[in-house]
């Protein structure tokens, strides 16, 4: 089977709905990013002593939450958006700091964490059920915040999510996002050798889709740093910040080479 025909034949393939089943299994089976803050962190939030990631390693820069358009120019009182950001992480830090939360996510477990960590620790938060491929079902003008986690690398364009964030957030509205920038996709499962180029496409690859499903990683795509950096541009938001992070284990990491990317970006 050539390219071209396996992207015909994928053409009504939903792999948002595949990831969401395959997501909701690894939450099952105690995936790192599904699993909920623990108490203490999240008393210790209300105290003021808080951090979230959006990379595997490195803490959000506490001056990245500073200058929404709230009154006091922080988190008290902010409209926030978790972006594909279930699992119950930083939705309820957020919380604990002052935030008034939203959680939208395609996974039904990563949305029932987020439930169940209101409940525990008695807070209110909003849980919508949808694709972020497809148009948020939120109003225009309507958070001060979306913070999303590394998530975009399960989905094939990017440019229209950006322009989803950028009509939801209010003018002076921040987005912050954690991107994968590729490099993964390229080297063997060592980190050692460089076995393929960009981009990383399993619906236009079958012999990439056959090899994702073998090794249980979710259909994932990539995006370089360029891609990314330029999505959030042209939806008219403002970069104000950038760092980059690492994998958090493995050669890469041993090495110090960044994979990931993490952007703060403003609606003027």
């Amino acid at each position: 089977m050539t390219s071209r025909t396996h992207e015909r034949q994928t053409a009504g393939f939903d792999y948002q709905q595949e990831n969401a089943e395959t997501i909701d299994r690894w939450v099952s089976e105690g995936w790192e990013w599904g699993r909920p803050v623990t108490h203490e962190q999240f008393a210790a939030a209300q105290k003021g002593d808080w951090d979230i990631v959006l990379t595997p390693t490195k803490p959000v820069p506490r001056s990245w939450f500073e200058g929404l358009p709230t009154p006091d120019g922080g988190l008290t009182g902010a409209r926030v958006l978790g972006l594909a950001s279930g699992g119950g992480q930083q939705m309820p830090i957020l919380t604990a700091a002052g935030a008034v939360c939203t959680v939208l996510d395609y996974s039904p477990a990563q949305l029932e964490s987020e439930r169940q960590m209101a409940g525990r620790e008695s807070y209110a938060i909003t849980c919508v059920r949808a694709d972020m491929t497809k148009p948020l079902p939120l109003p225009d003008a309507s958070f001060d915040l979306v913070v999303n986690p590394v998530s975009m690398c399960y989905i094939r364009e990017i440019e229209p999510v950006f322009r989803e964030i950028s009509r939801i957030l209010r003018p002076g509205g921040v987005v912050l996002t954690g991107q994968d920038s590729g490099i993964n996709y390229i080297v063997d499962d060592a980190e050692e050798r460089i076995i393929r180029g960009l981009p990383y496409d399993p619906v236009a690859d079958p012999k990439l889709l056959e090899q994702a499903r073998a090794d249980d990683d979710g259909v994932q795509f990539s995006h370089t740093a360029g891609e990314e950096i330029s999505a959030v541009l042209h939806a008219g938001l403002r970069v104000t910040d950038v760092f980059e992070d690492t994998n958090g284990d493995g050669r890469l990491d041993r090495l110090g080479i960044p994979s990931f990317l993490a952007i703060r970006a403003v609606k003027e």
